[in-house]
């Protein structure tokens, strides 16, 4: 079937490697990926543990549809417990190392225990060994992944990698993989740093193994691949500009967080927009946008790549950067400039291409440096703190200084490093730290989107746009136009896109293709790929069977229902300009609706009567 039965377990204390069969009654209770993984990692460790130290587990894990000919079928996510929320964490990643994973024959890979000594994995097919990584330590993720290539000399090899960062203790570190790629948010990153891995490389050349039904398979994806290209967001808006078509879009509607969330639209939103990616340079007669790119399988293509003018005073002394990298993404676009007020697209472009090379989340980051600005303006962050940089909103030089700083793990950067919570509480104003449960904001105000404040506070990983988009909804009008300034429906519009959303990421496709897909449109293709009926209706109760396990897992660490909120800035300043003008988000009409209709306590606690009709 579409799962290849095996799990790879890697004991990183004894530094034993052993295989075993995939548990088949929790791949059809939990589908895969996400579920799957979170399912394994419930039942093997306490989740009161510190998540950086050895009893914590870590498991890269792929789909069902993962390595298949569906669209989009190159996803990997890494599950864990998150050392910068203490919740659960799933991060989600393209590229190709899991296609790579997949036809090396295995679903997932799980980490234990922590090397007495740097390691790195080696998987060729059924062959694993850890192998010393000492002359790795300390380098970037660039250059690990060059290195490995070179002392592997295959091609074709796919590695996924942690940085600097990482080894320092920066507590939103990513997995990079296939150099822009990355398993970017809440801390998996440091995760793997703190078990002593560096790096999994992965050659696979066995094939993802037999589909239920073939020709039923070949069908549906491809029905599938027409309705992506046939849709104006698939087929044109995301391949044209990528996720960066909705810079301008989100701050017409007054959503787009500015300063620090002080502001809610951004004067330079057009300086580093999708389109502006596009525009000649004076400087040197070229654009920031170089091409588009895909991960494996996918016909949607939103990756960007992109240059930064070789003049331009962030890189004019750095020739090493003066070839194409990973471009800017709406998310990247926005956290690095619209939140740290800044429109300088080059100074942008090369800050995301350091979080690419030492893998850091660049959302955490951003988010980071603009509540550093604020103390900053405000006095209470000083030159004396900084070491003589001015942290203020707009200016390009401090970005990059403080992108630096932090993805080396140096001086101020260690204070950068363990995220905004935690560093606007040392200066006591925790009020200026814009987190759900620790984790930062994504890119889209919940004064002007509304049912976006609800999904960030009841997100199970922290502030988080792709655990429940209804941006998609209130403002794109997917699959139906809500109205984004109303409370009105917004429970059942949160709930049902988080359900969805579960079984997405479990699956092993990527999220953007709800963009045009139903889930019935996905089911036909996970029904095709795998034994047993998996029907819309089987999916969405996975799907809600997978929200409620997280749940559990969080409760179970330590969070409560008063986690489920948001800052009080975004809950009583109300907005300023834009069409959301003297609104805050009212999160307390929407959370208690949300709650009865999850089936939980007043308290945010899943029912007996809940947990049993799923069967947790």
């Amino acid at each position: 079937m579409a799962w290849t039965r095996n799990v790879l377990r890697v004991n990183l204390t004894s530094g034993s490697i052993t295989h075993e069969s995939l548990n088949m009654q929790w791949a059809n209770d939990y589908l895969g990926q996400r579920g799957l993984a979170t399912k394994y990692l419930s039942e093997e460790i306490d989740p009161k543990c510190d998540a950086l130290s050895p009893e914590n587990k870590m498991i890269m894990t792929t789909g069902p549809l993962t390595g298949t000919m569906a669209s989009t079928a190159g996803r990997y996510s890494v599950v864990t417990k998150s050392p910068l929320t203490g919740a659960i964490a799933c991060s989600n990643s393209g590229g190709y190392i899991g296609n790579e994973m997949k036809n090396a024959g295995w679903d997932m890979v799980i980490f234990e225990g922590k090397s007495p000594h740097p390691v790195y994995l080696y998987i060729e097919n059924d062959k694993a060994e850890l192998l010393s990584a000492e002359k790795l330590w300390g380098k970037s993720a660039w250059a690990t992944d060059e290195l490995l290539h070179s002392i592997h000399q295959d091609p074709l090899l796919r590695v996924a990698v942690v940085g600097r960062a990482a080894e320092k203790g920066c507590l939103f570190s990513a997995i990079v993989n296939d150099l822009h790629r990355a398993a970017g948010r809440s801390g998996v990153g440091t995760v793997m740093a703190s078990k002593n891995l560096k790096a999994v490389a992965i050659r696979g050349t066995l094939g993802v193994g037999s589909i239920s039904d073939p020709a039923k398979f070949f069908k549906a994806t491809e029905d599938g691949k027409k309705i992506l290209a046939e849709n104006a967001v698939t087929g044109e808006g995301l391949p044209a500009l990528g996720t960066q078509v909705l810079m301008n879009i989100i701050n017409e509607v007054g959503a787009l967080p500015t300063r620090n969330h002080q502001e809610v639209q951004f004067e330079g939103a057009s300086e580093i927009s999708g389109e502006a990616m596009l525009e000649i340079r004076k400087g040197d007669g070229k654009a920031n946008l170089t091409t588009n790119g895909a991960c494996f399988g996918c016909t949607i293509a939103c990756q960007r790549i992109s240059t930064v003018d070789k003049n331009h005073f962030s890189v004019k002394d750095k020739p090493e950067y003066h070839g194409n990298s990973g471009g800017l993404e709406f998310e990247n676009a926005w956290s690095l400039g619209t939140d740290c007020g800044i429109d300088d697209l080059d100074a942008i472009t090369f800050a995301n291409f350091l979080c690419n090379e030492d893998a850091v989340d660049p959302i955490s980051l951003g988010a980071t440096i603009a509540a550093a600005m604020e103390l900053f303006e405000e006095g209470v962050i000083t030159v004396e703190d900084t070491g003589g940089m001015e942290l203020r909103f707009g200016s390009a030089e401090a970005l990059i200084w403080a992108t630096e700083v932090t993805v080396k793990g140096e001086g101020f950067g260690l204070e950068l490093g363990k995220g905004s919570k935690r560093l606007c509480e040392k200066y006591a104003r925790p009020e200026i730290s814009m987190t759900v449960k620790g984790q930062e904001f994504p890119a889209y105000d919940p004064r002007g989107i509304q049912g976006m404040g609800l999904a960030y506070a009841t997100s199970n990983r922290g502030a988080c746009h792709l655990r429940g988009y209804t941006v998609a909804s209130e403002i794109m009008g997917i699959p139906e136009k809500t109205d984004p300034l109303v409370t009105d429906g917004k429970p059942a519009l949160v709930k049902a896109f988080q359900d969805a959303t579960a079984v997405v990421d479990s699956a092993g496709i990527c999220v953007f293709t709800t963009f045009a897909w139903s889930l019935e449109d996905i089911a036909p293709q996970i029904d095709a790929a795998c034994e047993g009926d998996w029907n819309a209706e089987r999916c969405l109760e996975v799907g809600e069977r997978i929200w409620n396990m997280e749940r559990d897992f969080n409760l179970a660490a330590g969070l409560t229902g008063k986690d489920d909120t948001l800052p009080k800035r975004l809950l009583k300043d109300v907005a300023k300009s834009g069409p959301a003008t003297g609104k805050a988000n009212d999160l307390h009409k929407m959370l208690p609706e949300y709650y009865e209709l999850r089936g939980w306590s007043p308290e945010g606690v899943p029912t007996d009567a809940t947990r049993s009709r799923l069967g947790l």
